[in-house]
């Protein structure tokens, strides 16, 4: 387990020409100029739903109750070559909301097509999984980012049940 813990969560809605997922071009810190989902680091005394309650707030201004956040699993990321990168991740999909979501500090939120994910945006882990959990699959993996940071250079899905 990483020292390093956060969460992520995707906001789904349905969309005029079908399902659509709420990410955001990260403007600050780690993966900036990305396409992410939303959510950040687990505070002290924070359980991961407190967290990205907290996030989501933060970074698109919209109110979500806790009772609606569903977990989708864990995903670790490794990072050989810039350890201080290294952390695991709780996954949440989060389908009621209030309010419209705004730009802040940390980044400019838009939606998307499920079927249709800016991948080629997004780090580089995504491809493997996050159209799965946008399904309503749970997720457990481990990724391993090359000597770019950016790259993945190996991977493996485990069982989900085992979480």
């Amino acid at each position: 387990m990483s020292p390093y813990q956060v969460c992520v969560a995707f906001l789904l809605r349905d969309g005029a020409d079908g399902p659509e997922v709420l990410l955001g071009k990260k403007k600050t810190g780690l993966g900036s100029g990305n396409i992410v989902g939303l959510g950040g680091k687990i505070e002290a005394g924070e359980t991961a739903v407190d967290a990205i309650v907290r996030e989501i707030h933060e970074e698109s201004g919209l109110v979500v109750a806790p009772d609606d956040v569903s977990e989708r699993g864990l995903v670790r990321f490794a990072f050989p070559y810039r350890e201080n990168w290294s952390q695991d991740s709780t996954v949440f999909v989060v389908t009621r909301w209030t309010g419209e979501p705004e730009e802040s500090d940390e980044l400019t939120p838009a939606w998307y097509p499920v079927d249709r994910l800016p991948l080629d945006g997004m780090w580089d882990d995504a491809r493997y999984w996050l159209p799965g959990v946008l399904a309503g699959e749970r997720i457990f993996a481990d990724f391993v980012f090359g000597e770019d940071c950016t790259t993945v250079s190996g991977h493996e899905i485990h069982d989900a049940a085992l979480l």
